[in-house]
């Protein structure tokens, strides 16, 4: 309960059942049934199955599905004279197969659906980052949540909304009422509710941070404020509508700084792409002294045009695509106070 209730970054909770050899498909059935379903799964409850099989002897991981759901209905039967139902919907008690060459491991998905949509985005725009992405990237940076954190070109507001989220320590289980851990054999509502209660008692509702959302289109600032009063944190976040160049940057405390450009995936769109990353580059340059400079980005070609250096370069998957977080240190006055002194860095933790 409380892995799924916090986690910011996580797709799924998964808890071992058991893990075993496994040659080939002929080998599931007989497998499986002889594992005690009836301990975890209810009778008159629902289950799905999912997997994931690298092994030659499967064509597709829907015979694997299929193989695992046919073993555990028959146990039921054999038990019980009635069987649980079962489907491809993760609304109740959801299974999942790990299978690589001859070694398996099943598990229960405590999760069900994905932990990596955070519940309050009802407004996704144009290509928005997902938010265990977003809050992985936020992280990345090391900002500690008491430095300003700004975000031109925000889109939906994902990254600004992720960033008043940790401030505010509000996690994603205050957004969402339903998993599969609900419909395990035993399960407790009343403790259930009491976490639920005592996530809502660690929200900070004023935190002393500056968190500012800006975009030149005011479709999208409408979204990213839709989506922000949603997730109650509207209040705590400036939003811009404006040319990402015209951002207002607080000059004190200096902290976080994160673009998250298009990535230029269809023809035609390169060259107007450079220019902007060209621009991104002369803005943290000409703008942002003393903060730190971020651009996430999964097209290294665009990323030279940003004509600075980065510091670090951390690697990333957005779905399909191998990105980078890159980090850029934008020093005031000359570069030789490097190290500032760990007394002097803005971004360290306190405790």
């Amino acid at each position: 309960m409380d892995l799924n209730l916090h986690l910011r970054t996580a797709s799924h909770v998964l808890y071992e059942i058991r893990s075993f050899y496994l040659q080939n498909a002929d080998d599931i059935y007989r497998r499986i049934k002889a594992i005690p379903w009836e301990e975890y799964l209810d009778v008159d409850g629902y289950f799905s199955v999912n997997s994931v099989a690298e092994n030659e002897s499967i064509t597709t991981p829907l015979i694997v599905n299929l193989k695992i759901k046919d073993a555990i209905v028959d146990r039921f039967r054999d038990l019980k004279g009635r069987r649980p139902d079962s489907g491809s919907d993760f609304d109740g008690l959801v299974f999942q197969m790990y299978w690589k060459e001859t070694q398996a491991t099943l598990y229960i998905n405590t999760s069900g659906e994905t932990l990596a949509k955070h519940g309050y985005r009802k407004i996704p725009g144009k290509a928005p980052m997902m938010e265990a992405l977003a809050a992985a990237t936020i992280y990345a940076t090391e900002w500690n949540t008491r430095v300003p954190f700004i975000n031109p070109m925000c889109g939906s507001g994902t990254l600004a909304i992720e960033a008043a989220l940790m401030a505010t320590n509000r996690y994603p289980g205050l957004y969402r009422d339903h998993y599969s851990f609900q419909h395990i054999l035993g399960y407790q509502e009343e403790a259930y509710l009491a976490k639920k209660k005592k996530l809502q008692s660690k929200v900070i509702e004023t935190p002393e941070v500056k968190i500012v959302a800006s975009d030149i289109s005011l479709q999208a600032i409408s979204f990213a404020r839709e989506n922000a009063i949603f997730a109650g944190v509207e209040h705590m976040i400036d939003f811009q509508v404006c040319d990402f160049a015209e951002t207002e940057i607080p000059e004190k405390p200096r902290g976080v700084i994160m673009f998250n450009p298009e990535y230029g995936e269809r023809l035609g769109e390169n060259e107007e792409l450079e220019l902007t990353y060209k621009r991104m580059g002369d803005f943290m340059k000409q703008k942002c002294a003393g903060y730190r400079g971020y651009i996430f980005t999964g097209n290294m070609e665009l990323a030279k045009k940003v004509g600075l250096k980065a510091s670090r370069r951390i690697e990333f998957w957005n779905g399909t695509i191998d990105c980078r977080l890159l980090r850029y240190d934008m020093y005031e006055g000359k570069k030789q106070n490097k190290d500032q002194g760990a007394g002097s860095n803005p971004f360290a933790e306190s405790d």
